[in-house]
């Protein structure tokens, strides 16, 4: 059996040539010259030590991008730590990223609940602190796969996450004080959900095709690292799956989400890796009426495409968010960061608009007693049509006899 068609060099190499790549692309990052241990992306405009605002600082293991370099810039993330492919990054990397872009202000990390990320990235706070530095950790886990309880490790962190950066990056870049920009991360890690479904599982690079999940079948709350979901089933249609998965959120037995009838959401649809735009846009149109109708909510923002993927995965995830004013103006707040997409912010106007007339339509009924009610036009537009069509094809009928 053959490895997985790949576009690399040496497997071993993929997240330093990666970082490389990125860096190269977007002037305002740089990176860390402490290979292959230090995999860090920074901000090009932080000076060590003497920045003067709070820095937010995230990471974990690499496959998963634009997560989480894609996400450093200002209003944004500091830093970036990426470990190997889904590997935890080490504790002295943490540390480095720490040391390159934390001053006065502190810093705060933002880690998904892994355990290796807990561990290292908790080791590395602890030492940063002993050197003098100030540091507070909020740990994300937006999972709503599986019922609680989840066990000692509890809910895995997943694409929810970076709503967390946005909210924290916009805070601190606004010149919040560690206190503050911890306690706005803490809140909306504990107000967003997101819930996963696989149609495949990821290659590695240098590994094999999987045949885990055969062509009929789908994996309900699939891992972002492969791990087991809730259930696999038979693949359906996409409004039976988003049903699925936002019933799965919203659901009042697990208390995950403190929704009620007319609250404000904000929703992300996030592709896995492998699945086109085209898939990602209808699944996001299906969320939003679904949310709207179906659970009475509000859906002030919309953000779909690559967020937090598990490199080829298919698949796809929806993040639910409760949102307030201030929520929303740190999720609308300008940011450099290369991933985020900016052209989102804002209050979400009509969908649909009437098809324009033709013009000399729209001249004679300037002073029509309808002139107010452009689809009762569009209605006789259709009507006349038909009946000079109708018209025109009785004469020509005629004619022939």
């Amino acid at each position: 059996m053959s490895g997985a068609k790949k576009l690399i060099n040496d497997p071993s190499d993929v997240v330093l040539e990666m970082i490389e790549g990125l860096v190269e692309t977007y002037p305002n990052l740089q990176y860390l010259d402490g290979f292959p241990d230090v995999k860090v992306v920074l901000r090009a405009d932080v000076s060590r030590g003497t920045y003067g605002k709070v820095a937010v600082i995230s990471g974990g293991g690499s496959g998963h991008e634009p997560a989480h370099a894609g996400f450093v810039g200002t209003g944004m993330l500091t830093a970036a730590v990426c470990g190997d492919v889904f590997a935890s990054p080490s504790v002295n990397a943490v540390l480095m990223a720490i040391r390159a872009v934390t001053g006065p202000a502190g810093c705060l990390l933002i880690v998904k609940n892994y355990t290796g990320d807990r561990l290292n990235f908790g080791l590395a706070a602890e030492q940063a602190k002993e050197e003098g530095f100030k540091v507070d950790m909020v740990v994300v886990g937006d999972d709503c796969a599986l019922p609680p309880p989840r066990g000692i490790a509890g809910r895995r962190g997943l694409a929810g996450t970076v709503f967390v950066h946005k909210v924290a990056g916009a805070a601190a870049e606004e010149g919040k004080s560690l206190a503050d920009v911890a306690a706005e991360a803490r809140q909306v890690a504990g107000l967003v959900g997101t819930m996963g479904v696989g149609l495949s599982v990821c290659t590695v690079p240098g590994g094999f095709p999987s045949d885990r999940l055969p062509a009929t079948k789908m994996e309900l709350g699939l891992g972002i690292h492969g791990e087991p979901g809730a259930a696999v089933v038979e693949m359906q249609s996409v409004d039976v799956v988003v049903s699925h998965m936002l019933n799965t959120i919203n659901n009042p037995d697990t208390g995950y989400m403190p929704l009620k009838l007319g609250s404000r959401v904000a929703l992300m649809v996030n592709s896995l890796g492998a699945t086109p735009a085209m898939e990602v846009m209808i699944a996001a149109g299906k969320a939003v009426a679904q949310l709207q109708v179906e659970h009475g909510l509000a859906v002030e923002r919309v953000y779909a495409g690559h967020f937090m993927t598990s490199l080829d995965m298919s698949g796809l995830s929806l993040s639910v968010l409760k949102v307030d004013d201030q929520i929303l103006q740190r999720l609308d707040a300008s940011t450099l960061a290369p991933a985020w997409p900016n052209a989102c912010q804002g209050a979400r106007p009509a969908t649909k608009v009437p098809v324009p007339l033709p013009l000399a339509l729209q001249t004679l009924t300037l002073h029509h007693p309808y002139a107010s009610d452009p689809r009762t036009y569009q209605r006789r537009a259709r009507a006349w049509s038909g009946a000079y069509e109708g018209g025109q094809k009785r004469c020509w009928q005629w004619w022939q006899t």
